[in-house]
């Protein structure tokens, strides 16, 4: 169980609203299913969506916010500008970034990786099976050898990213590709989690195992105590003025 860590979770929220199958899946929306999985672990959960106002991401909701969740796929570039300046200011200060399934694609990811998060996909119906490949890290802690999805969209090698901090799923699809499915990295004082699965239209986020990844994930990346960073981009006196000799 957690101390009641604050958890903000970010869904685009519009497959729910114009694809039946999807809505089949999440008929409460993907987010609150997984808000539902994650307050088993003692977690407070807010959940919000693209088309809240300043899609839900305003300061007062990020100073509350000790990990944020992000899952987003249709509407990447349509995300305010201002909003991804925002958010990244709070990783940079500390608050812990985990990053879902095509959120590889999200506007946040991207700024904060420096590279293009590229990859190969195929939709499919693919058995996945998620390889733990770090099995001491906290955040595969309770999983086993693997995670066995029987149905999953398939996301391939090359990954345009850059070299995780620690590479702790690898996971293999029954087409023959593979796939570092769970990676981390630290940006400022935040520490950031991308987690592969889940497609929308199957039921990955209802798998216990994959919630028990996430929430290993909230904790890792949990803010620690420490002074926020500060950056004095123009400094109008010196810090000590040197006499001619």
């Amino acid at each position: 169980m957690t101390d009641g860590l604050r958890v903000t979770i970010w869904n685009e929220g519009r497959h729910e609203q114009i694809h039946e199958a999807v809505q089949k899946v999440y008929p409460d929306g993907m987010g609150n299913t997984i808000a539902k999985g994650l307050q088993t672990y003692g977690y407070k959960t807010q959940v919000f969506t693209f088309d809240d106002p300043e899609h839900g991401l305003t300061d007062e909701v990020l100073s509350q916010t000790d990990v944020l969740t992000w899952w987003g796929h249709m509407l990447h570039n349509d995300v305010q500008d201002a909003v991804v300046d925002r958010v990244q200011k709070y990783v940079l200060n500390g608050m812990g970034l985990l990053v879902l399934h095509s959120g590889h694609e999200s506007k946040i990811f991207k700024r904060l990786m420096g590279t293009t998060c590229d990859l190969k996909w195929r939709e499919a119906t693919d058995t996945e099976r998620i390889w733990v490949s770090d099995p001491g890290h906290p955040i595969a802690d309770g999983i086993g050898d693997f995670i066995e999805l029987p149905q999953e969209e398939m996301y391939g090698e090359p990954f345009y990213i850059p070299t995780p901090d620690h590479q702790i799923f690898i996971s293999w699809f029954e087409g023959g590709e593979v796939f570092r499915s769970g990676a981390t990295w630290t940006r400022g004082r935040g520490k950031i989690f991308y987690f592969r699965p889940g497609h929308e239209t199957y039921p990955t986020y209802h798998n216990p195992q994959v919630i028990k990844v996430i929430a290993n994930g909230i904790k890792w990346a949990a803010p620690n105590p420490g002074a926020s960073i500060s950056v004095e981009r123009h400094r109008k006196v010196p810090i000590e003025t040197l006499k001619a000799k």
